[in-house]
């Protein structure tokens, strides 16, 4: 496993982190609490030292924080979110963050996590949600300040909403210093955030905490033309109508176009990603142990070519499955 450190934070993180709402049992359906206790085992004993999860992963921060206790002896980092205080994902705008994220709710949220996981601190508290209409009101920085400072939490991050990489940029923020780590979607479909966000996080040392590497499911290549997914599966939105013979239709032109076998896109997507030196770590969905060998067995230094990154900015594919 390689490692990069998290912006300016001094914090080295696995270049492959544990993306863990997967494992909360609630909007994927299958996980099981054996298999996910046995994959963040394997995922730990193969270097990877980033969990990512959060208060809204149902019982993610439990079954996180139950292994992280059980390896006491590994030097384990493990992020979690604060849900807003209204509930609405994204963050539209015009709210006042006293609607989202005041400092009693933000605190009474990381509390609620410490008892659910066991833990005595998080390396990083993120918002769930973001809005650079924030920056210097409220009374959030103050609280984040706080907690810090009783040593309750290390670093401070924010979740990009989704697919809004510009309207939802966090310039403000990361140029504030007030942030230590961002969190976004980047995949070789959705390349919004290399226009400016990467670069800015790059110049002024913010952490790039990268999500849905694989779309979903959508870069693995096992998602075609009539693919269902069990019922209750949040997948059977995200993925629904002709959506799935959308996706089939632009995996295998990615595939034509680099000469790739089936089997080789998944990897090829966490390359396309960890090609960026702007990006700390990439949080893929680890539900099995299978997946996280798989995974981690891509963190060998070998970025993907010039040559085949410039194929991949030709299937840059906007559009936006969670609306």
């Amino acid at each position: 496993m390689r490692y990069r450190e998290l912006g300016r934070s001094g914090l080295s993180v696995s270049e492959i982190g544990y993306g863990a709402w997967g494992i909360g049992e609630s909007s994927w359906v299958g996980a099981t609490e054996d298999e996910s206790v046995r994959a963040l085992h394997r995922a730990i004993d193969l270097g990877v030292n980033f969990i990512d999860t959060a208060r809204g992963y149902g019982e993610s921060e439990r079954i996180v924080g139950r292994v992280v206790r059980e390896r006491a002896g590994d030097e384990v980092r493990v992020a979690t979110k604060v849900p807003p205080k209204n509930g609405t994902w994204p963050a539209p705008h015009g709210l006042d963050p006293v609607e989202t994220f005041p400092g009693e709710h933000i605190r009474t949220s990381l509390e609620t996590s410490l008892r659910a996981s066991g833990l005595d601190h998080f390396d990083v508290l993120q918002f769930h949600v973001w809005s650079d209409d924030w920056v210097g009101r409220g009374d959030w920085l103050e609280t984040i300040a706080e907690l810090k400072q009783e040593g309750k939490i290390r670093l401070f991050g924010v979740s990009i909403n989704d697919h809004q990489p510009d309207s939802a940029l966090a310039l403000a923020l990361v140029r504030s210093g007030a942030v230590d780590s961002v969190q976004v979607i980047y995949n070789i479909f959705d390349q919004a955030p290399a226009d400016t966000l990467l670069p800015a996080c790059e110049e002024h040392g913010v952490g790039v905490i990268v999500r849905v590497a694989l779309d979903e499911g959508g870069l693995t290549g096992r998602i075609t033309a009539g693919t269902t997914f069990p019922e209750g599966d949040w997948r059977n939105r995200y993925f629904r109508n002709d959506r799935p013979a959308q996706v089939e239709q632009r995996v295998a032109a990615i595939v034509a176009d680099l000469a790739l076998t089936p089997d080789e896109i998944a990897g090829t997507a966490l390359r396309f990603v960890l090609s960026s030196p702007a990006v700390s770590t990439v949080i893929p969905g680890m539900r099995t142990v299978r997946n996280v060998e798989r995974n981690t067995a891509l963190s060998d230094g070998r970025p993907l070519s010039t040559d085949q990154l410039a194929v991949l900015a030709k299937h840059r594919w906007q559009r936006n499955f969670y609306s």
